[in-house]
C-alpha cells in the first residue's frame, strides 16, 4: 500500500476557450475556468482529475490538496468529511435560495461547493489507483455493464462571435432562430453521429423555443428531443409548452425553478406525452417526464422531490454529487424509486468526459443519452481528443481513465489563466452579456 500513498497534489487552474453560447442568464464568457488536479503517489504514478476552476473552488481546493498528502488513493469514503474539516466555507457560499449563475444548478451551499471540489480529487485518486494496479476505473467501480456510452447533441442559441473581438474564432456561425438550430443539429449529427438532441431554451420567448423544437422534430422525425430553459418559465407557461410539444419531447428539463413548482407541473402532466420506451422514470408514471439538474443536486434534496413526484429523471453530474462513487449511490436510489437517470454536463474538458464515461459504463440502467458540451470545447489538456462514433464513446480497458496529459497544452492554458486581465477567473454569464448590452441585468425567474 505504500506505493499508493499520496506524496504530492498539483493544482493547475486553466482558462479554456468557450463559444458565445446563450442561456437565460446571459452568454458564456470567451474563456471559462477549469481546475486540473494531479495526485502523485509514492510509487511515482500521477492520477488526473478535473472540476470547476472558479476562485471560490480554488479557495477550497488548496487546503484539501495539502491535507491529502500522506493518505492513500484508496481512502475515498473519507474525502467528503476531510474536505468539511479542512476547507471551511468559501466566502462565495450563499444561502439556500441563491442561484449559481455559472452552473445554473439551483441552490448553492457551502456543502455543494465542497463536493464539487471533492469530485476532482476523487477522480484523480481513482485514476492513480487504476494506473498503479493496471485496472480501468470502471473495474474499481465494480465493472462495466456496457461497452459504449451514448451522448446527446447539446444545441444552443449562439452568436457568431464574442462581442468586441474577444475570444477564439470558430466556424459555427450564429444560431438565433429555428433554422439556425436545425442547421447546428445537422452538423452535430453529421460530424459526431448524435441521434438525440437537447436545446438550451429560455433565451427567447417560449413561442420561439416551441418553433425550434418543432423544426427539429420535422428534420429528425422520431429522434429523442429535450429542452432545458433553466427554470425560466412559470407554471402556466411550462404547461403551455408541454402541451404544444408533448408528442415530440423525450422529457422536459427544469421548466420551472424549485421543487414545489416542479411538483405542480408534474402533477398536471400525468397522462400526457409520448413517454418513450426505456425512459421517463422507468415505468413509474405515465405522462411527459420532468428532468432536473437544478432542484435535485444533493442527497438531502431527494426525499421531497421523490415523494412529491416532482421529477421523473435526475440528470446526475459527478462534479455536483462529489464523485463517481456517489454517482453510483444516486443511481441505486433512483432505481429504488423508479426514477430515471442520465448524466448532466457543463463546460468541461476531456478528463471530466473520461470520468463521465467510466461511471456511466457501470450504471445498470441508464435511461437516456448523456449530455456533453465537449464538441463545443476546441481546446483540451489531453494528448488525444475523445472521438464520438455514432454519438457514442467506447469504454476502454486501459488503466485508470485511459487518458494522457499533454503538459505543453496544460502549460499554455495555465499561462492564459496567469495572464488573465479580463475577469475570467470566475464565470459570470451576466457580466459577459453586459459587454454586448451594458444595460443587461440578470433576469429573475420566472422570465415568462
Amino acid at each position: 500500500m505504500d506505493s499508493l500513498t499520496i506524496t504530492e497534489v498539483r493544482l493547475t487552474p486553466v482558462l479554456v476557450a468557450d463559444p458565445p453560447l446563450l442561456n437565460t442568464q446571459g452568454v458564456h464568457q470567451p474563456y471559462t475556468p477549469r481546475l486540473i488536479v494531479e495526485v502523485v503517489t509514492e510509487g511515482g504514478v500521477a492520477g488526473l482529475g478535473e472540476t470547476y476552476g472558479d476562485t471560490k473552488y480554488l479557495d477550497l481546493a488548496r487546503p484539501l490538496a495539502t491535507a491529502l498528502v500522506g493518505r492513500t488513493v484508496t481512502d475515498l469514503n473519507g474525502l467528503p468529511e476531510l474536505a468539511a474539516q479542512v476547507c471551511g466555507e468559501s466566502s462565495a457560499a450563499t444561502g439556500a435560495d441563491a442561484v449559481d449563475a455559472g452552473g445554473l444548478r439551483g441552490a448553492q451551499t457551502a456543502g455543494k461547493l465542497r463536493l464539487s471540489v471533492v469530485s476532482g480529487f476523487e477522480v484523480a485518486c481513482l485514476d492513480a489507483w487504476g494506473r498503479a494496479t493496471g485496472l480501468p476505473v470502471h473495474a474499481l467501480l465494480g465493472g462495466k455493464v456496457r461497452d459504449r456510452v451514448e451522448y446527446s447533441a447539446y444545441l444552443f442559441y449562439r452568436w457568431d462571435a464574442h462581442p468586441g473581438g474577444r475570444g477564439e474564432p470558430d466556424d459555427w456561425g450564429a444560431a438565433l432562430d429555428p433554422a439556425g438550430i436545425v442547421a447546428q443539429a445537422r452538423r452535430f449529427a453529421d460530424t459526431y453521429g448524435f441521434t438525440s438532441f437537447k436545446l438550451k431554451g429560455g433565451v427567447f420567448e417560449p413561442a420561439q423555443d416551441i418553433a425550434a423544437v418543432r423544426a427539429l422534430a420535422a428534420a429528425f422525425p422520431g429522434r429523442p428531443l429535450r429542452i432545458d430553459p433553466n427554470g425560466a418559465w412559470s407554471v402556466p407557461t411550462s404547461l403551455q409548452v408541454a402541451h404544444e410539444l408533448r408528442d415530440v419531447l423525450e422529457y422536459l428539463e427544469d421548466p420551472v425553478s424549485g421543487t414545489a413548482r416542479m411538483a405542480e407541473v408534474a402533477a398536471a402532466l400525468k397522462g400526457t406525452g409520448r413517454n418513450p420506451s426505456g425512459g421517463g422514470g422507468g415505468g413509474r408514471r405515465e405522462g411527459l417526464p420532468l428532468a432536473t439538474n437544478m432542484c435535485v443536486t444533493s442527497f438531502d434534496e431527494i426525499p421531497e422531490a421523490f415523494t412529491r413526484d416532482a421529477v421523473q429523471v435526475v440528470l446526475c453530474d459527478h462534479h455536483y454529487w462529489g464523485g463517481l462513487h456517489r454517482t453510483r449511490e444516486l443511481a441505486a436510489i433512483c432505481r429504488t424509486f423508479g426514477v430515471g437517470l442520465s448524466l448532466h454536463s457543463n463546460t468541461h474538458l476531456g478528463i471530466s468526459l473520461a470520468a463521465m464515461t467510466q461511471v456511466a459504463a457501470t450504471v445498470p440502467r441508464l435511461d437516456h443519452a448523456c449530455d456533453t458540451h465537449y464538441p463545443w470545447q476546441t481546446e483540451d489538456v489531453l494528448t488525444e481528443r475523445h472521438t464520438f462514433r455514432d454519438g457514442r464513446l467506447a469504454v476502454g480497458d486501459a488503466p485508470g481513465l485511459g487518458i494522457d496529459l499533454d503538459r505543453d497544452r496544460l502549460a499554455a492554458l495555465h499561462r492564459r489563466w496567469l495572464e488573465d486581465d479580463g475577469g475570467y477567473r470566475s464565470r459570470d454569464d451576466a457580466a459577459a452579456m453586459r459587454v454586448a448590452d451594458p444595460g443587461w441585468v440578470k433576469p429573475t425567474v420566472p422570465r415568462w
